[in-house]
């Protein structure tokens, strides 16, 4: 049970977030990334400072944007420095915005793979010679490996990046849109591995008009409306999240609106919706 720290949100409201997150006794905080608003690895590396308890996930960061022995060396560092709290989550990208900066490619499919081929190989410790279509590495290892290897999620929506997730990964991060129903058909094209993670963020609002809040921001955004979400009281939320459980979810991230002012508020009634799990 976990809470996300929207990139939208200014850095400097980090601090007090993420010290209330775990003073209500939450397991995780999320972040993502998206151009041009925060460093995911920044701000998640903060948030381990800060904490001494909760888990910081991290999904999703776009493969595009770095290239991958500096990701090895980066994921390397957050997991040496916090060892067991971080778990690093990857993806595409919003192809749009990879275009915008020059590092949109021509088979994202085949980035991802080889990308993500040579940062697990990295931090299990391996020296990574590589020449693919888009990752070219020769003679590469890092020299700090994590003792204790983070877990390597995918996230997607697509047959094919959830069957690499499956392949590939340690574990997934699905869409907010796809509903209990939608989680059950999107992992039945996995091949899950022993200790596999999913996680999905659901939508969530509180105070007056929270439910035209949440479908305001789901028709600006163009994709389905989600259902369930988290729009009420704490036990209706407990029951939306048995709902997520019982489709095969193991993370369910409360995500509220990028407009959303009562963060305070958002993190009360996650606290509260876990106490009745």
């Amino acid at each position: 049970m976990g809470v996300v720290f929207r990139p939208q949100l200014p850095p400097e409201r980090l601090h007090s977030f993420v010290k209330r997150a775990e003073s209500s006794g939450l397991d995780d905080v999320w972040f993502w990334e998206d151009c041009f608003l925060e460093g995911g690895l920044t701000m998640a590396t903060a948030a381990l400072a800060w904490t001494e308890s909760v888990r910081v996930g991290l999904g999703l960061m776009p493969v595009p944007l770095r290239n991958p022995a500096l990701a090895a060396m980066e994921v390397a560092t957050v997991a040496r420095l916090f060892p067991g709290r971080f778990v690093p989550a990857v993806g595409h990208g919003i192809q749009d915005w990879m275009a915008q900066i020059g590092a949109r490619v021509s088979s994202p499919m085949t980035l991802l793979r080889e990308w993500t081929a040579a940062v697990r190989a990295l931090l299990h410790g391996e020296r990574v010679s590589m020449s693919g279509r888009y990752v070219r590495l020769d003679g590469v290892a890092l020299d700090w490996p994590p003792p204790v290897i983070p877990p390597l999620l995918i996230g997607g929506r697509g047959s094919r990046t959830l069957a690499l997730a499956g392949e590939l990964g340690d574990g997934v991060v699905l869409d907010a849109d796809l509903g209990p129903d939608g989680v059950r058909r999107s992992l039945a094209l996995m091949a899950r591995g022993a200790g596999h993670e999913v996680v999905i963020y659901l939508p969530t609002a509180v105070g007056d008009g929270a439910r035209q809040r949440l479908d305001a921001e789901v028709a600006a955004s163009g994709l389905p409306a989600p259902d369930p979400v988290a729009a009420g009281p704490p036990g209706e939320v407990a029951e939306v999240i048995h709902r997520y459980a019982d489709a095969g979810v193991d993370t369910v991230v409360l995500s509220p609106t990028a407009a959303e002012s009562d963060l305070d508020g958002v993190l009360e009634l996650a606290a509260a919706a876990r106490e009745q799990l």
